[in-house]
């Protein structure tokens, strides 16, 4: 999985899987977690987002998307 160095205070990087809808978010304080079964939309909303950590909690983590720690 490619992933994209992204500008934010709490996110490094951030990449996708299009075929698994795996979402993959590399923190800036250590750790990656994989999200599972996100729409391609919200993956590109997360890339243009003014703030990355913001729209995580709001649309990824709170929507309640089964995640793990890579």
């Amino acid at each position: 999985m490619e992933m994209i160095p992204v500008d934010s205070t709490n996110l490094s990087a951030i990449g996708y899987d299009y075929e698994s809808g795996t979402l993959r978010i590399d923190f800036l304080k250590g750790g990656s977690y994989d999200y599972y079964g996100v729409p391609a939309e919200l993956y590109e909303g997360l890339l243009s987002a003014g703030s990355k950590g913001q729209y995580l909690n709001m649309y990824i983590k709170k929507a309640g998307f089964t995640y793990s720690p890579v």
